[in-house]
Order: structure tokens, then C-alpha cells, then sequence
């Protein structure tokens, strides 16, 4: 539990109005001293995250959000770091001042929820001064100093959400088979450890009681030699995808580690529609590639290096491209032509797709890494078909 990375985490934001006792809640719901606890207004001043476990749901992510109601420049700011937050909150906590009841700042944080589609608690602190005649099925009375309705507050959480056993590729394989994985080793390998996306689609292959292979770009023929049994697929990082299509046999299958997390996170469908739009690109336009987390660049940084060549290359035109990184991902799309992510692995799944609905809403096709590295190299529907499902939205 403790070692499960943020991003398979449910997240679980808690919002309110400064002194609401927001964080005096958030500290009884984990029993742990998360939050500074202060009367002095707006006490706290940006989003502090704690990962822990929640029976029965797993691994959840704890975020206690800045007042929403800080009106001065600074507290601005702060409020723009909890609309960040929205995008990847999976279940919103709105605690409310009982002996205030709801304001408007409640209720602007509620038709927020209901709009980005966030399921909500109402959560009315301090119940130990007063208490409500009639609650809706989505609140509850809680008393964070007395430590009243806590554990009622964790056991609603924990049965308000319904947490899906999701499979990177393992729904596709049946027990024995194997799946070949190519990991290059370049300058952007980090050493000594292989990167998110590898290790859990090695877990959920051996969790499927398959056997996962390891080989270098350069070992794939080698490697499917020297096995007696022939590989179910061949899994390859996108950056060597053009080796691994005329490396592996065509009665094996084909896909990337990036295609793999689209489908994980719920946009491959999209992806495969956006890539198709690269040809699209003319003279001038501007594209956007976003990662998802931070990280040292390399000088063949696939981002900002070989995916840019690759479309210059494909596309033959002048395009124009920014990139951006981790939470900073623009709200206003409409300048762009398209938006290139990467495969989203440090990223939940609900700011994958808050991201995903940005651009549709914009009308600005999205795609990833992989996805459209496969439709330019022309083996985007070799790449599919061991999810045939997805094959109609090539055309």
C-alpha cells in the first residue's frame, strides 16, 4: 500500500471556506497532524497532499485544499491552485461551518463538483455547537475536535465510490502466455531502475500469471529465437516503435507502453482520433506537448527533441510548438492546432481525462505520445489490434 505511486491513488480533496475547520477535519479523517490548525484566517496557504490507506477502498491520496473565500491577491492565487486540484479529485469533501450554514462560496464549489461530474460530501463541522434537522444522502454532521462522525465521514467516503479493477494488458492475455518487453537503454534511461509504465506492465503481466520478457531494441529477433512457446505481443517503448514493427513477426502482436496507458486511463479512443488530425497540420499552426511530470531533460528528450522531428519530418510544414510540464497545463486551448500528451502515468486518471475534456470542449483534437508516433511511422492500426475495439475510430 505504501508504495503505490500517486497516480493509482483515488484522490480525495477536502474544500471549505477559511476557519470552516477544513483542516482540522482533514487532520481527524487521517489521525495524523496533515494540516496547521490555526484561527488566523486563510492559515492554510497551499494544497498538502498525504498518501494512506482507506478500507475498503486502498491506496487514497489526501488533499486539503486553501479557502476558497480569501479574497486578497494572494489568496487568488491560492484559489487557482484548488481549481488545479479539481481536475484530479476522484471524490470532493466540502466542509461547511454549522453554526454558518452555506454561503455563497458553498455553493459556487458545489456547481462545480456537479459540473466537472466530481461526486461530493457535504461535511457540516462543528456539531458539537449545533446540529441540522434533515440531511441528503451526500452529507453528514461531523465534530473534528470532539472527533464525532469521523469514522461515519471515512466509511461514507469509502462506500460513495466504486473502485474498478482496471488492467494495463492483462484482460488480453490468457494465463501462460508471454509478453515481450522492450526497454532501450539510452541517455533518457534513467539508471538503475526501469520507468513507471515498465514496472506496472510487468506487475500486471505476472499478476495475470503470464511471463513478462525484458530485452533491449536491439534484441527483439534474438529474444523470440530463443523461446520455445511464440510471444502473445511484443510491448515497445514508442521511441523505438519503427524497429520493433520490422522486428516482430506479424502473427505477434504490437503495441507501445503509451498506447497501453491511454487505454489504462480511459482516452485511447480519442488519442487515435486526435493522431489522425496531424495531417491535417498546415504552415503556422501551433501544437501543444504536455507532459505530465517534471523531469530532467535529456538531449534526446522524446518530448522536446524526437517527437518534434518526427512531425516536421511527417508533416513537412512549419509548425509551431510549446511545451509544457507537470500541473501546469493551460486552461485556454484555443490557439492550438492539437494537444500531443505523453501516456499520463504520473497522472490519475481523472486529470488525464479533465485534460482530455479540456481540448474536446475547445474543440482541439488531443492524442499521446505513443499513439501519434504510431499513426506517423504508418503501424497505428498494427499497434491496435489486440484491442479490436478501437480499430473503428482509425477511420
Amino acid at each position: 500500500m505504501n508504495t503505490t505511486p500517486k497516480s493509482n491513488r483515488l484522490h480525495i480533496a477536502f474544500f471549505g471556506n477559511c476557519n470552516a475547520g477544513k483542516s482540522s477535519v482533514v487532520n481527524a479523517f487521517t489521525n495524523q497532524k496533515l494540516s496547521v490548525v490555526s484561527n488566523v484566517f486563510g492559515t492554510t496557504t497551499d494544497p498538502v497532499s498525504k498518501s494512506m490507506e482507506l478500507l475498503p477502498i486502498g491506496p487514497v491520496e489526501i488533499i486539503d485544499t486553501p479557502g476558497f473565500d480569501d479574497n486578497s491577491d494572494l489568496g487568488k492565487l491560492r484559489v487557482e491552485k484548488t481549481f488545479q486540484i479539481l481536475r484530479k479529485t476522484d471524490v470532493a469533501i466540502l466542509v461547511i461551518d454549522i453554526t454558518k450554514g452555506k454561503n455563497d462560496f458553498d455553493r459556487k464549489l458545489i456547481s462545480l463538483f456537479k459540473e466537472k461530474n466530481i461526486p461530493y460530501i457535504v461535511v457540516y463541522n462543528k456539531t458539537d455547537l449545533q446540529k441540522l434537522d434533515k440531511l441528503s444522502n451526500n452529507e453528514i454532521m461531523v465534530s473534528a475536535t470532539e472527533n464525532i462522525g469521523i469514522n461515519d465521514l471515512r466509511e461514507k467516503v469509502a462506500h460513495f465510490v466504486k473502485v474498478e479493477d482496471k488492467k494495463i494488458i492483462g484482460d488480453k492475455l490468457n494465463e501462460g502466455d508471454i509478453a515481450i518487453l522492450v526497454v532501450p537503454i539510452d541517455k533518457s534511461a534513467p539508471k538503475g531502475r526501469l520507468i513507471l509504465p515498465q514496472q506496472q506492465t510487468i506487475r500486471d503481466i505476472i499478476d495475470s500469471n503470464c511471463t513478462a520478457i525484458v530485452c533491449k531494441e536491439d534484441k527483439i529477433t534474438e529474444t523470440i529465437n530463443n523461446l520455445k512457446k511464440k510471444p502473445k505481443v511484443v510491448i515497445t517503448d514508442s521511441q523505438v516503435f519503427k524497429k520493433a514493427n520490422a522486428d516482430t513477426p506479424k502473427d505477434i502482436y504490437l503495441t507501445s507502453f503509451s498506447i497501453l496507458m491511454a487505454r489504462y486511463k480511459g482516452f485511447l479512443a480519442t488519442a487515435v482520433k486526435g493522431a489522425k488530425s496531424i495531417s491535417d497540420l498546415n504552415d503556422g499552426d501551433k501544437i501543444l506537448i504536455a507532459e505530465g511530470c517534471t523531469h530532467h531533460r535529456q538531449c534526446e528528450d522524446i518530448g522536446t527533441v524526437k517527437l518534434p522531428k518526427w512531425l516536421n519530418n511527417f508533416t513537412n510544414k512549419n509548425i509551431e510548438i510549446d511545451f509544457c510540464s507537470g500541473t501546469e497545463f493551460p486552461n485556454d486551448l484555443g490557439k492550438y492546432k492539437l494537444v500531443i500528451h505523453c501516456g499520463g502515468c504520473m497522472l490519475n486518471e481523472r486529470e488525464v481525462q479533465s485534460r482530455m475534456n479540456m481540448a474536446i470542449k475547445q474543440n482541439v483534437p488531443f492524442t499521446n505520445y505513443g499513439t501519434s508516433i504510431a499513426y506517423m511511422q504508418g503501424i497505428l492500426e498494427r499497434s491496435l489490434e489486440i484491442f479490436p475495439e478501437f480499430l473503428e475510430f482509425i477511420k
